[in-house]
């Protein structure tokens, strides 16, 4: 196990930023997910880790040991890529083997780590198979079976589910999360969908244009976003946003929401606008509410539906029971939880996240 730590990392290609003043501690043993859209530096950041990338500016630290300059083989760090990079002319085993082989570990030694990572992953029985007739889960494992055997200080995997279909995806989620927790190892996962990464991660962190939106836990990120960057990103559907008023009416501050006033929800005092943010789970459909909208699209989801609304206040999305039974065009009136919501300033930054930076004199 190991602890990762980058220090105001920083990565150009010519006039372009791919990693921006990164600071950032992975702690050991945790399954660490690096989260975002495409061209975000995630991956960037990932290959920077491993030695493959170096910074432009900033260090690299390896259980405080500065490995900045130190190139890829000599940081004891697994890679585990989308693309499954197998020796297509090796049968399975002697895949697995070959980074051993390399290293010049005893055949014996070999031959007990191979058979004993081989069992932990389930791929006992692919042993003495070709490459070219396994299926894409199970060329997964051989990748994985063939980083765990060198018992790296560390795994960083970009990626790795990326070409596999939703049911497999599904199931090496399970899997590589089993596959950590036994292990112990620090893992440092990229990927840009969220769902993999509220499954699997201990901590997460957002990024956006090279830089981090949010770092905490799954529940930290999907309850108390930071930005509304965060609010969009996670959650599928993800949280609504409206703008809203703020008018002080004797002396408390009261949000308008499309020109109706959100009785019974607390406003933000001391501004004068405010986005107001709620997860869809958290709307219910109240027949007394002055706040109503007109159905606009139902996705049926098993046990529950989510029902698209348009109104005055714009589009939102609510989770309703699958008993309810609902047609396109029926107007319905919605009203929120008010211990659910989450207001962010005109500039997207939750409010409380905002005032504290401040505090900080950020």
């Amino acid at each position: 196990m190991t602890e990762i730590r980058l220090e105001g990392v920083t990565k150009r290609f010519a006039d372009f930023r791919a990693v921006d003043a990164l600071d950032l501690t992975i702690p050991d043993g945790s399954f660490f997910v690096l989260l975002g859209p495409s061209g975000c530096g995630k991956t960037t950041t990932l290959r920077i880790i491993a030695g493959l990338e170096m910074p432009t500016e900033g260090r690299v630290f390896l259980d405080g040991e500065d490995v900045t300059r130190l190139r890829a083989g000599k940081r004891d760090i697994a890679f585990v890529f989308q693309l499954f990079a197998l020796y297509r002319h090796l049968n399975v085993r002697r895949n697995i083997a070959y980074p051993l082989r390399s290293r010049g570990v005893p055949r014996a030694e070999v031959r007990r780590r191979v058979e004993e990572v081989a069992r932990m992953l389930r791929i006992e029985h692919l042993l003495d198979s070709r490459i070219g007739r396994l299926s894409g889960g199970d060329r997964q494992r051989v990748a994985l079976a063939r980083a765990v055997v060198r018992r790296p200080r560390a795994f960083l995997m970009d990626e790795p589910l990326g070409t596999l279909d939703a049911e497999f995806r599904e199931l090496m989620c399970e899997e590589l999360r089993g596959l950590h927790d036994r292990i112990g190892a620090t893992t440092v996962y990229v990927t840009h969908d969220q769902i993999e990464a509220m499954r699997m991660a201990d901590l997460i962190v957002v990024m956006n244009l090279g830089r981090i939106e949010q770092l905490g836990s799954p529940q930290e990120l999907y309850h108390r976003p930071a930005s509304t960057f965060v609010a969009r990103f996670i959650g599928s559907p993800a949280m609504n946003l409206f703008p809203c008023e703020i008018l002080e009416e004797g002396h408390v501050p009261v949000a308008r929401l499309a020109g109706l006033p959100l009785a019974g929800l607390a406003a933000p005092p001391e501004v004068a606008e405010a986005i107001l943010g709620i997860r869809p789970e958290h709307v219910r459909i109240d027949d007394s509410s002055a706040m109503r909208g007109e159905v606009v699209a139902v996705e049926y989801l098993g046990a529950r539906q989510v029902v698209t609304l348009a109104g005055p206040f714009g589009v939102l999305k609510l989770r309703a029971p699958n008993t309810l039974r609902l047609a396109f065009g029926d107007r319905l009136g919605v009203a929120f939880d008010p211990a659910a919501v989450v207001w962010f300033d005109a500039g997207g930054r939750r409010l409380e996240a905002a005032r504290s930076r401040e505090r900080a004199g950020g």
